[in-house]
């Protein structure tokens, strides 16, 4: 098994909940494919300058953790950060993941007891939805090329 950088990793066994995702056995796959799609037009505006091909996660967290809800079903849980912002990660069953925790460095975060997060009140924000919009219509183009 390959190692990877982000949170619950080891125990990011969810399965996709549709047939047409089949192919994204798990979250570490769909994390593969990611690591080539994500980029400074799906990062989130107020981080752009800061993105890089080196810090790739940097503000995608809510477009891919709905993605990945998309994919595995499950909830958007978000992490309170100090701006007011929450960073959003994915709960599928037990099993807790954060396909974009690379962003923080060594800094760790607290996965318990936080909130829900409505894809409603993120999504009426017209440039991320449209930001999400945009992954999801790479990583299906991305999907039909590996067929």
């Amino acid at each position: 098994m390959s190692e990877y950088c982000f949170y619950g990793w080891k125990g990011a066994d969810a399965a996709p909940v549709d047939e047409e995702y089949r192919a994204i056995k798990d979250p570490r796959v769909l994390y593969d494919l990611l690591s080539g799609l994500w980029c400074a037009d799906t990062c989130a505006p107020r981080m752009r300058e800061n993105w890089s091909v080196e810090n790739k996660t940097l503000g995608q967290c809510s477009i891919t953790a709905f993605l990945a809800q998309d994919i595995f079903g499950g909830k958007v849980y978000g992490v309170p950060l100090e701006d007011g912002n929450y960073h959003c990660y994915n709960v599928v069953g037990d099993c807790i993941f954060d396909l974009t925790s690379e962003q923080f460095g060594d800094r760790r975060l607290d996965y318990s007891g936080n909130p829900e997060q409505s894809r409603e009140k993120l999504f009426s924000k017209k440039e991320k939805y449209e930001r999400y919009l945009l992954l999801k219509e790479r990583l299906e183009q991305c999907m039909k090329m590996a067929m």
